[in-house]
């Protein structure tokens, strides 16, 4: 039975089931899992090739060794589903390292900007994308199974302007849609497999009397074979990244010259006596050749001319700003140049500064300014209400929200901003509603699914609460976490009849999803299961 997550109604057109594979099935994936039973296909299939190519190696070169064709490699290693997954366990890894930007301003941008690129890379629709920005300083970015695309700090701090940052995303955005990932463990499968040929072979002719130095030159063979194959894999991935990356580059409307001009920067900020090479360079190796070919392909494309957008000055500024451990260090900074010869967003950083020096009289001046001048950003609206919370003018920063909600309907960092203060005023029930609005009407993200668990039960809505924090363990990848929580809303008193049977038809769609493992686990953790 599929219910709505508010009325509870099998009629209701707004269940979330019907939300897209990310959301239809919390992030569980599409389609039933088959459960492991022990080695899998591969690891069994390992074993007998490389005793086939023991036999092969002496007598044909390492080109010549060919597989049976059994249909796409990248599906026959790696399942698209299989990727979802994939990519789940290591967003649930980097989630509880705590190292993942929660301000949903910076979030809102990268992803918008993410998926205007993945709207032109991803033309047949079938990957799943989602952008995060990372806490560290490191200059890098990568793309994960399943469409998970990460993005430094340092690196959205070193681009010199917004095309820099959509060539990074575009080229991360087009290892995901080749498929990068699953051909590279095709790739070294079959690597692999010649590799233990020959040094199954060095140990056969060492234990026939052929002598240690025999040995380990065939073994270092089989190590410069694998490094070269690597070399080259990894070479083809990144120029055919930048090929398809620069036309969506250019089909979304950036600069085409964004991604070589990127490239340039890192590649010219490294000399021969540099030790320690960026590690953007050592994830995403950069040559005068490959720099030259970016440029070159790029000039295929009509030449634009884009100003950045407001939204990356502020995104940018609004890491700066936190990135610094003391807050006079942040005001210090923005207060360098007078404050009358200073653009709109370099006023905005120093009025963040400004409330997070406890200087909130001067950051409302500035707030009103900017939110006069162009009413159309809703940064600054935000960052009005936040000062007059500040003051302690209440009323005024309620009236703040709401005209800037009138302005932007269910906007996400503006709501989720608002419900914030909400709860802060002791509002719990009102910031219930609002974020169960948005919930219906917005892809949630798992900090917005808990927000609604803390406000449920600042509510009093215990079973609700427990609920919701069910969904947000699920979101993160924790099925065991996530039925617990439900057989905890299972024991609250008074629980009503129709959520009683949403949680138990909850747990049983979960459990669907689980490996043996995990049931184990379940059962150990004393859930009836």
């Amino acid at each position: 039975m599929n219910l709505c997550i508010n009325c509870s109604r099998a009629s209701c057109k707004r269940y979330y089931w019907e939300r897209g594979p990310a959301w239809q099935v919390g992030i569980l994936g599409t389609g039933k899992p088959s459960r492991p039973v022990g080695k899998s296909f591969a690891q069994k299939s390992a074993v007998f090739f490389a005793a086939l190519c023991l036999a092969l190696a002496a007598a044909l070169p390492a080109a010549e060794i060919n597989l049976p064709d059994m249909g796409s490699p990248a599906d026959a290693v790696l399942s698209k589903n299989d990727e979802q997954q994939l990519g789940r366990a290591i967003m649930r890894q980097i989630r509880a390292s705590g190292e993942l930007v929660e301000d949903p301003q910076i979030n809102e941008y990268i992803n918008e900007i993410g998926h205007r690129i993945a709207a032109q890379a991803n033309s047949d629709g079938n990957h799943e994308f989602t952008f995060f920005v990372v806490d560290n300083p490191v200059i890098n970015a990568f793309a994960l199974p399943g469409g998970f695309i990460g993005v430094h700090t340092g690196l959205l701090e070193a681009t010199r302007n917004e095309d820099e940052l959509a060539g990074v995303l575009a080229h991360e955005v087009a290892h995901v849609t080749q498929r990068h990932i699953a051909r590279r463990i095709h790739a070294t499968q079959r690597q692999s497999i010649l590799n233990t040929a020959i040094m199954l072979g060095a140990i056969l002719a060492g234990a026939a009397g052929a002598g240690g130095d025999a040995m380990q030159g065939a073994i270092a063979v089989a190590q410069g074979t694998a490094a070269q194959q690597q070399i080259n894999f990894t070479r083809q991935n990144e120029y055919e990244a930048d090929r398809v990356g620069i036309s969506a580059l250019a089909a979304a409307g950036f600069d085409p010259q964004g991604m070589g001009s990127f490239f340039e920067v890192m590649s010219r900020g490294i000399t021969p006596h540099e030790f320690r090479v960026p590690e953007f360079l050592r994830t995403h190796p950069v040559s005068s050749a490959r720099i030259a070919e970016a440029r070159g392909r790029a000039r295929n494309y009509e030449a634009v001319h884009t100003e950045d957008s407001i939204t990356y000055g502020i995104a940018r500024t609004r890491l700066l700003v936190a990135g610094e451990d003391m807050p006079d260090a942040a005001v210090a900074y923005f207060e360098r140049e007078p404050y009358e010869y200073q653009s709109d967003v370099e006023r905005y950083g120093r009025a963040i500064a400004y409330l997070r020096a406890d200087r909130s009289m001067e950051a409302r001046r500035i707030f009103e300014e900017l939110a006069n001048k162009d009413p159309e950003v809703i940064a600054y609206h935000i960052g009005l209400a936040d000062a007059q919370l500040a003051n302690e003018a209440i009323a005024e920063a309620e009236d703040t929200y709401e005209r800037a909600l009138a302005l932007f309907p269910r906007n996400l960092p503006l709501t989720i901003h608002y419900a914030e203060a909400l709860l802060q005023l002791g509002q719990a029930e009102r910031a219930h509603r609002m974020l169960l609005d948005l919930l219906n009407n917005v892809p949630p993200t798992p900090e917005q699914v808990r927000l609604i668990a803390k406000a449920a039960i600042e509510a009093g809505e215990i079973a609700e609460a427990h609920y919701y924090m069910a969904e947000y363990r699920l979101m993160i990848g924790d099925l065991v976490g996530g039925v617990n929580f439900l057989r905890q809303a299972l024991r609250v008193p008074e629980l009503e009849e129709i959520q009683r049977i949403r949680f138990e038809a909850r747990i049983d769609f979960i459990r669907e999803f689980m490996t043996e493992e995990q049931l184990q686990r379940l059962q150990r953790s004393g859930a009836p299961g």
